[in-house]
């Protein structure tokens, strides 16, 4: 199948404005690769200080050449998405061993719950948290120990630090090694009807409990298809996940094996195995337009507009906007997965799943399907689910039938012709905005604003019954310089009541809304923020406002608002508490939404 033209264009003209610093990272990631197995440089005291607590490997580390893994693990049971995470180091180093290898578990890194914390102090630090990963990553594997790496991650931050980090040793294989989802309980929808409900002072804090425990009831990820659900198709469409691993559940043989496969083909990806491939060769340009396809393709999460960016930048690939929404205007909608439709992740998967989506788009030309991949082969290979068979894993043959049309569609019968992430453009700057879920009747909104500095204020207002009419609510200083940029998906409920009560109404913001973003019209990530001089800090309640979703347009009617001064912005009550006292320094030096937010640099 021939590549479709748009594809072919964004990937040029990516690797043209990309052209010196990519090449300057390849150089780095070459010159690491031509000293050999970092481990054999150590001097004698820091190899034994290395493999003292290797019990039956010691004697091999210190003695032979055989792969060496490190794993790298985001485990605590705080998260139901990383608490599986708890037994695979034991999993893997009697995978490794088995192969002649050895394992050893280089290093822990930090993992937070944006569920937790949502409108909350402690969602302040849910953005910085990703470098952090980074960074912890960069530590964990700077003891020069290892041949290869296995990455332990699903959530938000998680694996875009992960895999920022692994970058920065660029000349390791790696191998993302997922958990799986929950099983299935309380529907999503009906999740949200009950939160709406609660909003609304229709039902009492027991119910809300009861419907939120119903959903969220054991390990594993978050059924809902948002940023955790969304970083993992990304692991298949990039190359980093085995074919078919991102959605088999927890505690499942299949689990199991998929896991001893992944540490198995991390080693023989090492220099010293048969094929090797470092993640530097399999992270280039074609495979984060892979990624941006997939992303369009099944309306996945709206964060990943930032991580992307910043995932791409740590291999010196420069990403923009654009590059998102021209793939989007090409890339048809072939899932319905909540909150783009009722089906949950589970539902998904057994449908046909990441399988059968990958190879409606290979056939239609919307993926490069050569790229370099965990698997040995191009994209083909992940058209195929794995199969366990008397402990025999295998993969079987293309998965080429949607179960259920209501879930998955063809390429010619898609949901939508486009992918629903669109760059908005006017006077206040740049924005980004997902309308897979929002009906076209609510894709263009020209309203009186009300504005906020906080989303407290929103709520309070709510509570006191001031939205009467159509409005955009605006609330500014919420980006990462402001506050590290806090997703406000706690505003979802009440702005789904006022859309219900038959308003037109849009949320417009220089902060994040959510994995989650839904049937609200969100404007997000607006750049310049406020605390950054945006014309977004000169609005005042009143002035008009025009989202135009289908054109790409957000514009400001009112006349004179760029003479107006700047608001007034108190950043003390960011600036203590929760631990954000350990993150000034972040905020002072992160970049804008649009290059990633990330500390490491423009």
């Amino acid at each position: 199948m021939t590549l479709n033209p748009t594809l072919e264009r964004v990937t040029d003209r990516i690797i043209v404005r990309s052209a010196a610093t990519r090449s300057a990272y390849l150089e780095r990631m070459r010159a690491a690769q031509s000293k050999g197995p970092s481990r054999g440089h150590l001097s004698c005291s820091g190899q034994a200080h290395a493999y003292a607590a290797a019990g039956p490997d010691q004697s091999r580390l210190a003695t032979e050449s055989t792969g060496h893994l490190g794993i790298v693990t985001a485990y605590n049971d705080m998260l139901s998405a990383h608490q599986p995470f708890e037994g695979y180091p034991q999993i893997i180093r009697d995978a490794a061993r088995a192969v002649g290898g050895s394992a050893q578990v280089a290093g822990g890194v930090p993992a937070m719950c944006d569920g937790v914390t949502q409108g909350e102090a402690g969602m302040e630090l849910s953005l910085f948290s990703r470098d952090v990963i980074a960074m912890a990553t960069a530590v964990a594997l700077s003891h020069n120990t290892f041949d290869a790496a296995m990455f332990l991650g699903v959530c938000d931050k998680i694996v875009p630090g992960l895999v920022i980090g692994a970058q920065s040793f660029g000349h390791l294989p790696a191998v993302f090694a997922p958990a799986g989802p929950m099983s299935s309980g309380l529907g999503n929808e009906d999740k949200a009807r009950v939160r709406r409900q609660f909003a609304a002072g229709e039902v009492g804090r027991a119910d809300l409990m009861a419907a939120e425990m119903a959903a969220y009831h054991g390990p594993g990820t978050c059924t809902f298809y948002g940023t955790a659900n969304t970083n993992q198709m990304l692991m298949e469409f990039m190359g980093l996940h085995l074919p078919g691993a991102s959605f088999v559940p927890p505690d499942s043989d299949l689990r199991q094996a998929l896991t001893e496969e992944g540490a198995r083909r991390a080693l023989s990806l090492s220099a010293l195995g048969e094929a090797y491939t470092p993640v530097c060769d399999i992270l280039d340009e074609r495979a984060f337009v892979n990624g941006i396809v997939g992303l369009n393709a099944t309306g996945g999460s709206t964060n990943l507009l930032i991580h992307l960016v910043a995932m791409a930048r740590a291999g010196g690939i420069i990403l923009d906007w654009q590059d998102f929404s021209d793939l989007s205007d090409v890339t048809p909608l072939l899932a319905r997965v909540y909150p783009n439709g009722l089906a949950d992740v589970n539902m998904f998967h057994a449908a046909g799943g990441l399988g059968y989506l990958i190879g409606q788009l290979l056939e239609v030309g919307l993926l490069h399907p050569d790229t370099k991949t965990v698997a040995g082969e191009g994209l083909q290979a992940y058209t195929r689910s794995p199969v366990l068979e008397q402990d025999d894993l295998s993969w079987g043959a293309p998965i080429t039938d949607s179960l259920n049309p209501a879930i998955l569609r063809p390429a010619e019968e898609a949901f939508q012709p486009s992918g629903g992430l669109k760059r908005l453009e006017g006077a206040l700057g740049e924005a980004v905005i997902k309308v897979s879920a929002v009906d076209k009747k609510h894709r263009l909104i020209e309203a009186p604003v009300r504005v906020f500095d906080d989303q407290n204020a929103v709520k309070e207002a709510f509570k006191a019954g001031e939205f009467t009419g159509d409005v955009i609510v605006v609330v500014r200083f919420q980006g990462p310089k402001a506050n590290g940029m806090p997703e406000l998906h706690s505003l979802t409920p009440l702005l789904s009541i006022l859309q219900g009560r038959g308003h037109q109404v849009a949320l417009v913001t220089d902060g994040r809304m959510s994995g989650a973003s839904g049937k609200v019209p969100a404007a997000i990530h607006v750049c310049p923020e406020a605390a950054d001089g945006g014309l977004i800090a000169r609005l005042q309640d009143g002035d008009i406002m025009r989202l135009d979703a289908e054109a790409g347009r957000l514009d400001v009617l009112t006349k004179g608002v760029e003479t107006r001064a700047l608001a007034d912005y108190d950043a003390s009550a960011s600036a203590a508490g929760c631990g954000r006292e350990l993150f000034g320094v972040f905020r002072q030096s992160v970049g804008t939404a649009s290059s990633g937010a990330t500390v490491f640099g423009e």
